[in-house]
């Protein structure tokens, strides 16, 4: 039994590769889908699409929900994209780390943001 205590663990490289490919084409099939459910919902709206039109889209509970995953699949999806960022071109870990925190704390903003935005209708 060999125990290498001495070694260093790498802070990029390519342990997130398929994972990372395959978070980003699920949560942009989801967007997809989303939008091609909001399309058909605005292509069936009779009038002048205005405020009212809008709110009634997203006051329907399930659209509420259908919303809320979206949003949550968008910032999955920009989390992984911007820190595969930070990563292939920010090579002082400190800076990184920085820019990662960053990321986090703008993406978690987003987030209430949205939600608040979305339940406010």
């Amino acid at each position: 039994m060999s125990v290498n205590y001495g070694s260093k663990r790498t802070v990029v490289g390519a342990g997130y590769g398929f994972r990372d490919w395959l978070v980003q084409r699920i949560t942009a099939g989801l967007m997809a889908l989303f939008t091609v459910v909001l399309l058909v919902q605005v292509l069936l709206s009779t009038g002048p699409i205005g405020y009212e039109q809008w709110a009634g889209i997203f006051a329907t509970q399930w659209m509420k929900f259908l919303t809320f995953g979206v949003i949550l699949a968008l910032l999955w999806h920009v989390w992984v994209g911007v820190r595969d960022i930070w990563m292939d071109y920010i090579k002082p870990v400190g800076v990184r780390l920085v820019l990662h925190v960053f990321t986090i704390v703008w993406l978690a903003g987003c987030a209430g943001w949205a939600v608040q935005a979305l339940w406010r209708l």
